[in-house]
């Protein structure tokens, strides 16, 4: 037999262990050895899976990942979304729908040192849904808009799925970093954009209700109050940029900085901090447990060559560029109805990326591709994790006033795809411009 049909096979049998609801990290682990087995022998199949740990747990680019999420860590526990969504609220005071909006606003602020879009989309349920009900939004609207926000914690920099990118297609965390941020940005635009429209559709000509809170707030004194969120990401992401920092240096710097600020500002105690640390030990231990599995399947995909027969096979179908890459779009939003987002990205780049670089698209803006289609499947249904994790907050809002709520925003992210492909310069400018 040859390599191309166990690697076949063995993509087959990856497919069937995951819908058999075998863990992700299991399923590809299993896969990847035994395909390298049949492939290689297990003799080096075992010399294979003994290098891959110590690779992994050696490599200087892996140490940025527990650092910024241990940053993200910090800021939830400081409980820094109430303070994000009264700026929020004072910024956009007068406008219809503003509470939405400031809800968007606050979840990119927040994303911008969580990195979790699932963590920012349940920290701002708590904070932004039940003032949004108090004032007698749709609840469809309430539920979109967070859904929608929280989105932005996987695609403004620091973003968790954007350092897992990096590691398994081995590209510059920094440059990632910098490549998301104007894309970043225009979702946050266009998902406020939704918003209004969505608002004056379900509300009318109602005005905007009177709402609970510090009516009497300054912008000035209201972003004083996040002074020390805008200064985290100022330090670690204007660092990177300007050449004063490698991104794991400004990782360190923004967790020992979220927790500093944390304690001095008493926003959390030392043993607060202590359950921080322990949370972000559990989320990255699991994690660097899958991308090990990643990397074992890796090595199989490679040695079977199925990477090759698929770019030779889109080839000979005529496929240009805009052809394939509209295939990828759609083949990523139909996973996303079924799978998480790390799994996805994880088993799916060690075939896709040779397949879009062989068309000659950059694997930076590739990458920031893949977070905005990652992003679509959070808050489409049945998996839509964002959508479950609201749900499971807030009982006062039906599932399906969530679905339908959610929807009208999948159109921003869509449209962010269009612009990027037709001005790739939107991702690729920023790391052009990296010291």
């Amino acid at each position: 037999m040859t390599a191309t049909a166990i690697g076949f096979i063995g993509l087959a049998g990856l497919v069937a262990l995951i819908l058999l609801r075998i863990p992700v990290a299991v399923a590809l682990g299993l896969t990847g050895y035994f395909g390298y087995a049949a492939i290689d022998g297990f003799a080096r199949a075992n010399l294979m899976l003994g290098g891959v740990p110590a690779e992994f747990a050696s490599g200087y680019t892996l140490s940025v990942v527990p650092l910024f999420t241990l940053m993200g860590a910090v800021a939830a526990s400081a409980g820094l979304s109430s303070d994000l969504f009264q700026a929020g609220r004072v910024l956009f005071r007068g406008m219809r729908g503003s509470l939405a909006i400031a809800s968007i606003f606050a979840s990119a602020m927040f994303g911008a040192v969580c990195g979790s879009s699932v963590a920012t989309a349940l920290t701002m349920s708590k904070v932004s849904i039940p003032e949004m009900l108090r004032a007698k939004y749709p609840p469809q609207l309430a539920a979109g808009a967070v859904a929608a926000g929280g989105t932005l914690g996987i695609l403004i920099p620091p973003s968790l799925i954007l350092m897992i990118y990096a590691i398994i297609a081995q590209q510059s965390v920094a440059k990632l970093f910098m490549a998301a941020l104007l894309p970043g940005i225009i979702l946050t635009v266009l998902y406020i954009v939704t918003a209004l429209i969505y608002y004056r559709w379900l509300a009318g000509d109602r005005p905007e209700p009177k709402t609970s809170g510090r009516e009497d707030d300054t912008l000035l004194r209201s972003f004083a109050r996040i002074w020390h969120v805008i200064a985290l990401f100022a330090v670690t992401l204007g660092g990177i940029y300007l050449g004063w920092f490698t991104p794991t240096e400004a990782a360190a710097i923004g967790a020992v900085g979220a927790i500093a600020l944390g304690l001095a500002l008493r926003r959390h105690t030392l043993s607060d901090t202590v359950g921080c640390f322990s949370e972000t030990i559990r989320l990255v231990s699991s994690l660097i447990f899958i991308v090990i599995a990643s990397a074992v399947f890796s090595y199989f995909v490679v040695q079977t060559g199925v990477s090759n027969q698929l770019i030779g096979a889109v080839k000979s179908a005529g496929l240009g560029a805009i052809g394939v890459i509209t295939a990828v779009c759609v083949l990523y939003i139909v996973m996303g109805a079924f799978l998480e987002g790390i799994g996805m990205l994880l088993i799916t780049v060690p075939i896709t990326l040779p397949l879009v670089l062989s068309f000659g698209f950059d694997p930076i803006w590739f990458g920031v591709l893949l977070v905005i289609l990652i992003e679509v499947g959070l808050i489409h249904p049945p998996m839509g994790m964002n959508l479950f994790a609201i749900n499971a907050v807030t009982k006062d809002i039906d599932i399906l006033d969530i679905y339908k709520g959610s929807a009208p925003f999948l159109i921003a992210p869509l449209l962010l795809i269009v612009l990027m492909v037709a001005f790739p310069q939107i991702v690729l400018w920023l790391p052009a411009q990296l010291h």
